[in-house]
């Protein structure tokens, strides 16, 4: 695998932080936080479920997620949409925005938004939302 996408798809923050220095900021300050990553050592995350192995809740909250979410966040690629990417949102230990990556933090962001998210509100019930949450769980 390639150097570049072995380290996108590093888990390891400074690795990741080091790759983009020594590309934009500087040689120097971007080999030596690459070179701190490198000795914590990368951890990839486990792939997605594929689509074909989820559930019938987790297919119904891939749905969901494709009518409400994918316009601004990508679910099986690391890359950020208009909004963070999803993939292993729970295998994380918090949120892009520090909170605690649980059902409770994530049901309230989708429920009432987060700086420039939106509030889905009642656009989504309780059982699509219990849906979306079993589908993220997935990735």
């Amino acid at each position: 695998m390639p150097l570049a996408v072995t380290l996108r798809a590093c888990e390891n923050v400074l690795m990741r932080r080091g790759w983009r220095n020594l590309a934009f900021a500087g040689v120097v300050s971007g080999f030596v936080t690459l070179f701190a990553g490198m000795l914590a050592g990368c951890k990839q995350a486990a792939p997605p479920t594929p689509l074909s192995a989820l559930n019938a809740q987790q297919a119904r909250g891939h749905g969901v997620f494709q009518a409400h979410c994918s316009q601004c966040h990508n679910d099986r690629v690391n890359e950020p949409l208009h909004g963070p990417a999803l993939l292993g949102v729970f295998k994380k230990p918090a949120l892009p925005s520090g909170a605690p990556a649980n059902d409770e933090r994530v049901t309230n962001t989708i429920v009432n938004g987060h700086n420039l998210m939106p509030a889905l509100g009642d656009s989504v019930d309780s059982a699509d939302r219990d849906d979306l949450l079993a589908y993220l769980h997935t990735l």
